[in-house]
């Protein structure tokens, strides 16, 4: 991933809503340009994450990985914080 995150939340063992939910509130705090990257377990993070990004104002999704740590899949993503309002 190319986009140093400024902010982490680990989401990993929460499932739907969860991890869209904390990310939202996490999101709230930050600054205009802040990148906040989220590690989750969930493989719904995925499509949850690029759906409530795509339709939220404010937030950019910038990239999505997916990795294996300690025999566990985890999914990382760096969503922006573009505008305060």
């Amino acid at each position: 991933m190319e986009n140093e995150p400024d902010h982490s939340l680990d989401v990993k063992g929460e499932s739907c809503p969860m991890p869209v939910v904390k990310t939202k509130q996490k999101i709230d705090q930050l600054q205009e340009g802040e990148v906040l990257e989220v590690v989750a377990t969930d493989k719904g993070s995925m499509s949850d994450i690029d759906g409530w990004a795509s339709g939220t104002d404010g937030v950019e999704l910038l990239e999505q990985s997916k990795d294996e740590e300690d025999g566990e899949t985890v999914y990382r993503h760096h969503v922006r914080r573009t505008n305060t309002k």
